[in-house]
């Protein structure tokens, strides 16, 4: 793997956002949800489809906190534009395993 730069790293604007809806998203073409994340006023709430329907219900993803990177630009997926990404580790099988803070944090504290 080559190696970076932490000027690469700074140029990404990680955040904490609590999800507040999660729908199913039949248009996907891998198993997915649509989520809205709040992260804070700073930022708002942006949308983002994620594919971790195998680990999470979309009940369960309700007021969970997670990590997403809010400075992509916006992406089109099927019918959706995803303006965030959440981030999680991979594991067997390509099951995610979403990221979060240790404890509840306010909704846009900065990643470093």
């Amino acid at each position: 793997m080559d190696q970076s730069t932490y000027e690469n790293f700074a140029q990404l604007d990680i955040r904490v956002g609590t999800i507040i809806t999660a729908e199913d998203f039949p248009k996907a073409v891998r198993p997915a949800f649509k989520l809205q994340i709040d992260f804070g006023s700073e930022i708002g709430i942006l949308n983002t489809s994620a594919q971790i329907t195998d680990l999470y219900s979309k009940e369960s993803l309700i007021g969970k906190q997670v990590v997403a990177v809010v400075n992509f630009p916006p992406k089109q997926i099927a019918n959706f534009i995803s303006q965030c990404l959440v981030l999680g580790a991979v594991g067997d099988n390509n099951k995610v395993f979403l990221l979060a803070a240790d404890q509840i944090v306010e909704n846009g504290l900065r990643i470093l």
